[in-house]
C-alpha cells in the first residue's frame, strides 16, 4: 500500500520559514517525479513546484519562484519543500503527490491528474 506522508506545516508570521517533508512508502520513487500543490480555503489545488527522480529538473510556480525550493532524498524516500520569506497568501492546505514517470519538459506536471499518489496534506497558515 503506497503512502505519502507530509510534515511540517504550522501557524508562522509573514517573513518567516518553514521545511515541509514528504515521506513515501509503500514503494519506491526514485525513478518518479514528485510535486508540491497546495489548496487555499474555498480555491482549488494549485501546482507549487515538482522535482525528476534525479533532483536534476525542478519547476516552480511562479507564484513560488525564487523564494521555495524543492528538493528529494531518494536514500530516504523523501521529498521537501523549503518556503523562506512565508506571505499570507501562501496559507493552504499543502499536498504532496507522486507520479509512475519522471519528469519531462513536455510533461503535464502543473495538473494534479499527472499525478497518481496524493498525501492527506499539511496546513500552512501564514499570519500578516
Amino acid at each position: 500500500q503506497v503512502q505519502l506522508v507530509e510534515s511540517g506545516g504550522g501557524l508562522v508570521q509573514a517573513g518567516g520559514s518553514l521545511r515541509l517533508s514528504c515521506a513515501a512508502s509503500g514503494r519506491t520513487f526514485s525513478n518518479s517525479a514528485m510535486g508540491w500543490f497546495r489548496q487555499a480555503p474555498g480555491k482549488g489545488r494549485d501546482f507549487v513546484a515538482v522535482i525528476s527522480w534525479s533532483g536534476g529538473r525542478t519547476y516552480y510556480a511562479d507564484s513560488v519562484k525564487g523564494r521555495f525550493t524543492i528538493s528529494r532524498d531518494n536514500a530516504k524516500n523523501t521529498v521537501y519543500l523549503q518556503m523562506p520569506s512565508l506571505k499570507p497568501e501562501d496559507t493552504g492546505v499543502y499536498y504532496c503527490a507522486a507520479a509512475e514517470t519522471n519528469l519531462y519538459s513536455s510533461s503535464d506536471y502543473q495538473q494534479p491528474r499527472w499525478y497518481n499518489y496524493w498525501g492527506q496534506g499539511t496546513q500552512v497558515a501564514v499570519s500578516s
